[in-house]
């Protein structure tokens, strides 16, 4: 095997590959991370199948978690296949498929309501309007922008992402909120949650907003993100229609693979589930 030596241009290079292939800007900014930082270990050292299985071992040694490991390798691996170097391909940790999601973790309808009610009450409407239009629609937080007063009037989103196009319905109540605010500020036409300069809504500014609301919502930092509103939103469409597949078509997935992961139920229910068995005299 040829000697590979992997550089900086090499990655920026990845980067602006991934980013023409329309893949999320998340994604480019998770995969390209996750070179770099090889590229760190690898100290100068060529790439080598040995290297690539030192680095997932030491991933492990400082307390990644075995689902963030293989992300990275995704993400390697993504890279490799770019380069044409499919010879150094790592081979993904082996995870036994978990049946129910950690507690701690999980954002509950109470919580949820907590959020939204705390959010009205401190005058922050934009953002109070914002967790309820991505609880109640399942989308990402990415797909945000596509919420518009056009939408709005219509009932129904077309979502443009990934290469891919979906049309989802919206709630007829969540409409004429969405159409209520738009009035109040001004805005007549195109995207409704926009910063004061007119500007779409960045990932990095609804993270922030979210967070800064868990102390007085009086919820775990750690479970308010905005991907748990999108669980949220599949947890209580199943549970109200019962249909696994129109689920993940609402979703947007393209494995019900990927739908069945978000229909897990808390480490907690689980708990219960067993204890209900009466399996122990």
């Amino acid at each position: 095997m040829e000697e590979r030596i992997l550089t900086g241009a090499q990655l920026t290079a990845f980067g602006a590959q991934l980013s023409t292939a329309e893949r999320s800007l998340s994604t480019v900014e998770k995969y390209t991370r996750s070179a770099r930082a090889f590229l760190a270990f690898l100290d100068g050292r060529a790439v080598t199948p040995a290297l690539v299985t030192a680095w997932k071992a030491d991933l492990l040694e400082h307390g990644h978690a075995p689902v963030t490991v293989n992300s990275m390798l995704a993400a390697l691996n993504s890279l490799f296949r770019f380069l044409g170097w499919n010879d150094c391909r790592a081979h993904f940790l082996k995870i036994q498929r978990r049946v129910f999601r950690e507690s701690g973790r999980e954002l509950t309808r109470a919580e949820y309501d907590r959020l939204v009610s705390t959010a009205a009450e401190h005058g922050k409407a934009r953002l109070a309007l914002l967790l309820e239009t991505m609880a109640a629609t399942g989308i990402r937080v990415s797909e945000v922008k596509f919420i518009t007063v056009e939408a709005a009037r219509q009932g129904r989103a077309e979502i443009r992402l990934k290469g891919k196009i979906r049309t989802i319905l919206l709630p007829a109540k969540l409409c004429r909120k969405l159409l209520k605010y738009a009035k109040t500020q001004k805005t007549a036409s195109g995207a409704i949650f926009l910063t004061r300069n007119g500007t779409v809504l960045s990932r990095k500014q609804i993270w922030a907003e979210m967070k800064a609301l868990c102390r007085d919502a009086r919820v775990a930092p750690g479970k308010v993100f905005p991907h748990n509103l999108r669980h949220l939103f599949a947890t209580a469409f199943y549970k109200a229609c019962r249909d696994i597949v129109k689920l993940a078509d609402v979703l947007g997935h393209s494995s019900i693979e990927t739908t069945r992961i978000y229909l897990l139920t808390s480490g907690d229910e689980h708990q219960r589930q067993l204890d209900r068995l009466g399996l122990v005299s």
